[in-house]
């Protein structure tokens, strides 16, 4: 079993093959992001804020959302910054540990 296996939960349905693509996807945006976690199901993403940048996180945000639909994402754009917060339920939030520590 690969990384992109184990880090994706049983109740996603991205194609198998197409998930170490998503999870580089994934890496890219949080390489450069500051993050933080104010509670166990919410992980707040500060991006850099550029359009290009937000473009990115929003189109990954439509497109995960459609496999993955117990993630919900925020993304907000105000006074110069911009952040991605990404929340799940209780009973996925190891999935979010796993994205936090990535």
């Amino acid at each position: 079993m690969d990384e992109a296996e184990v880090w994706a939960p049983e109740a996603c349905t991205l194609p198998t093959a197409e998930r170490p693509f998503r999870v580089a996807e994934f890496d890219d945006l949080l390489a450069t992001a500051r993050r933080h976690r104010p509670e166990r199901t919410r992980l707040v993403l500060d991006l850099e804020p550029r359009p290009e940048v937000a473009a990115r996180a929003a189109d990954l945000a439509v497109r995960e959302t459609g496999c993955c639909s117990f993630f919900t994402f925020e993304l907000t754009a105000t006074g110069g910054g911009l952040t991605l917060a990404i929340s799940v339920p209780e009973a996925q939030a190891q999935v979010l540990d796993a994205l936090a520590a990535r």
